[in-house]
């Protein structure tokens, strides 16, 4: 294999340094894909057989845009190599081993929307109110315990923010329940292949003899359990690569343990480490302006970034009455910069902090008839309808499986009530029977109706009848004609309205991707298209071919690039999105999300930030982010759009905002002038002396009374009661509060 000349110094030595802990600490745009590409490429020429290697990503996207490379490096006999995200690496070794720990192969994998079902039923069962426990909240909590290898047995040892009497009840059923179902959730492709090799040593040990060679990509972002999993697999012959960036860790809310990379050379004190530094991405300005922000972190890596490319633009910060403002404001210089250089809508993203806030840039571009594609929005595999015809799949791979079969026995409708399925599921726990097989013996019950009792009958029988099908019929054929029997299309014909008709085309859809798998994978099943389809991503289903503007949230952007990028939302408690209880490391993880989204831009990035937003279906007065004023004002340029509240906000006058400090050399363009308005330090010092029960006057709300006050010093913010405008949230900073 032949590494090509414009490999450099730096990436050959991360390519061909392969024996041993190797460490890449790779910045953004330094070339990262090409290192991990090259070097199973490399490995592969030099003799290591392919199914020896394990790499381990964090997007099927990535996953496959590597093997399709490394195929046209080496040829065919690179096919055998185990790669792709953890989940699915792991799933598939579980689906080879599920006996051992008491599944069997064709268990089903429950998603975010499964789950929490389940722990609905659970807490119904158990008897604890879904309205005074979230049972969202227990979810998460759950998943957060899992991502950290703690499983219920272990949680009366150990005391646990956030985890009381309840959640160990809950988490505890639940997990009884998933294993009666045969069933696992999406935490459990990584905790049971844990389980699996610390009580199997021989197994343990034929996965390390397997898998000599361990890359994995995007470290930073790995949890506790994955963290674990790989240690494990690692440990007999220590040939582990990692790479990644710490300034680039953005999911501790998922799980992800900054430690992990931050502590690879305590785990590993012989590791080669190798610095990727050079940024191929973006221009000196924009990469100036990263590498200002990180530096203020304290717990990083240390790294110089640097690039060849030209200086470029100034980074233009929109200042901005209101949301509204900020919206029309991107699209102004949408169609402004696409016209002057050429580009395309698909060069274009706008990158926000929270899903909420792609509703006025959504409005805006339709507006203006500019076409547009969400990452992050509701998938398609998470559609009701989608969701409603793979229940149907899964109950005929795993007819265990309580959870599809109640989403979808009475879908479309059969004349089944609450209280047939009520019976007919204490009958299946009086007989420890699973729902399929009490459907089955459903005309022994008493004390439901003989319809109900023929329709639970025929929909059993329909259900085996297919189970017998599936696989004697091609997997394309078999799933047309098990969906034309279930009625779902004829149903949404029926039904005949604008949404029905579009729910059929989905479901059409989702044939059609049966199809299309069946046609790429010719021996391909059931089950393992269920398998890949419970694994897809948000950015998976992304096409970066399409000529639409991008919007996404900036926890969705790590590993994208665009020419064009827009940051909004710049305002303290949205970006840094925080309450008011904020520590040193959620701050620096909130910078760290702040870098990832600038260092997508590639040749022109603007900021922008709003004086007011409607949050939470109020009017909020937002204070500028103070990660703005991590950029050296000589790489800013500062434009402020105003249409004026009394034109748009029904009489409403601008609130005046604090200025920021003008520096020496800032390029100031403004088509409006707000009144520079200083807090006096009096003003200030009032702050003391409010509390709660404290009335108050507002020069625009009026009068109210302090119903709370959270925080401290400059971030001390009241509650307001006003008798006009009823609750607000006030940072006292610049609110002007009049004691009354």
């Amino acid at each position: 294999m032949i590494i090509p000349e414009q490999v450099n110094k730096e990436q050959l030595e991360a390519i061909k340094t392969i024996q041993g802990p190797v460490m890449v600490i790779a910045g953004p745009g330094s070339g990262k894909t090409r290192v991990l590409t090259y070097r199973i490429a490399y490995l592969i020429s030099i003799g290591v057989p392919a199914y020896q290697i394990l790499a381990l990503t964090f997007t099927n996207k990535a996953a496959n845009e590597m093997k399709e490379r490394i195929i046209n490096l080496v040829g065919e006999k690179s096919k055998s190599l185990w790669m792709g995200t953890f989940h699915s690496i792991f799933a598939r070794l579980l689906r080879r081993e599920s006996e051992i720990l008491g599944f069997n192969k064709n268990f089903s994998i429950y998603d975010k929307q499964d789950s929490l079902g389940l722990i609905k039923s659970v807490m119904n069962d158990l008897h604890l109110s879904t309205q005074l426990h979230s049972p969202q909240s227990i979810v998460y909590r759950i998943g957060m315990l899992k991502n950290q290898f703690i499983l219920p047995d272990e949680l009366g040892t150990k005391d646990i923010d956030g985890v009381d009497e309840k959640v160990v009840r809950v988490y505890t059923e639940y997990m009884r329940r998933l294993k009666q179902n045969n069933s696992l959730d999406f935490d459990d492709l990584l905790i049971k292949p844990i389980e699996l090799f610390y009580r199997h040593s021989k197994i343990l040990s034929s996965y390390q003899d397997r898998f000599r060679f361990i890359l994995i990509d995007e470290y930073q972002d790995t949890n506790r359990a994955q963290y674990l999993l790989m240690k494990l697999l690692a440990s007999k012959y220590s040939n582990i690569c990692v790479v990644g960036d710490d300034a680039q860790s953005i999911y501790a809310f998922r799980g992800a343990d900054i430690r992990n990379i931050l502590d690879f050379q305590r785990d590993y004190p012989e590791a080669k480490v190798v610095r990727l530094e050079q940024n191929y991405r973006s221009t000196k300005t924009i990469l100036s302006a990263a590498d200002q922000v990180i530096k203020r972190n304290d717990d990083q890596i240390p790294k110089n970034l640097w690039t060849n490319n030209d200086h470029g633009e100034v980074i233009t910060l929109l200042e901005c009455d209101s949301d509204r403002d900020e919206a029309q404001s991107i699209v102004d210089n949408i169609f402004l910069i696409k016209n002057s250089l050429n580009l395309r809508f698909q060069d274009f993203a706008a990158m926000y902090r929270t899903n909420a806030q792609s509703r006025s840039l959504e409005d805006a571009l339709r507006k203006n008839s500019i076409p547009y594609t969400i990452i992050g929005g509701i998938e398609f595999y998470q559609r009701k309808e989608i969701k409603d015809v793979l229940a149907y799949f899964k109950l005929l791979v795993n007819p265990d499986d309580d959870v599809s079969f109640l989403r979808i026995v009475n879908y479309p409708v059969r004349g089944l009530g609450e209280v047939a399925i009520r019976n007919m599921r204490k009958f299946a726990a009086e007989q420890s029977l699973h729902l399929i097989e009490a459907a089955h013996q459903i005309k022994q019950l008493e004390g439901i109706s003989e319809k109900a009792r023929n329709s639970l009958y025929r929909f059993a029988i329909f259900i085996r009848k297919y189970q017998q099908l599936q696989d004697e019929m091609k997997l394309e054929e078999f799933s047309r004609a098990f969906v034309d029997e279930i009625g779902i299309l004829q149903h949404f014909k029926d039904e005949g309205t604008p949404d029905a008709l579009s729910r059929r085309e989905n479901v059409q859809e989702l044939l059609s991707a049966i199809s299309e798998y069946a046609s790429i994978h010719t021996d391909a099943r059931l089950p393992d298209f269920l398998q890949e389809v419970s694994l897809v991503a948000d950015i998976d289903s992304w096409d970066e071919r399409a000529d639409a503007v991008t919007l996404l949230t900036l926890h969705s952007a790590k590993g994208l690039e665009f020419p064009v990028v827009f940051i909004t939302g710049l305002e303290d408690g949205l970006f840094p999105y925080y309450n008011m209880n904020i520590n040193t490391d959620e701050i620096e993880e909130e910078r760290r999300l702040f870098y990832v989204g600038i260092t997508r831009a590639m040749k022109k990035l603007f900021l922008s930030y709003a004086h007011m937003r409607y949050r939470f279906s109020e009017r909020t007065f937002q204070t500028p982010s103070r990660f703005i004023d991590d950029i050296d004002s000589s790489l800013i340029k500062i434009v402020k759009r105003h249409s004026g509240f009394k034109k748009y906000e029904q009489g409403f006058s601008p609130r005046p905002h604090p200025k920021r400090e003008k520096k020496k050399g800032i390029d100031t363009e403004s088509s409006y002038d707000f009144d520079q308005v200083l807090t006096d330090e009096d003003d200030f010092d009032l702050a003391k002396e409010l509390h709660a029960g404290r009335l108050v006057q507002h020069e625009t709300f009026g009068k109210g009374k302090i119903v709370h006050i959270i925080g401290t010093g400059e971030s001390m913010k009241a509650v307001v009661n006003f008798n006009s405008f009823g609750m607000k949230h006030l940072l006292l900073k610049y609110a002007r509060l009049k004691m009354l």
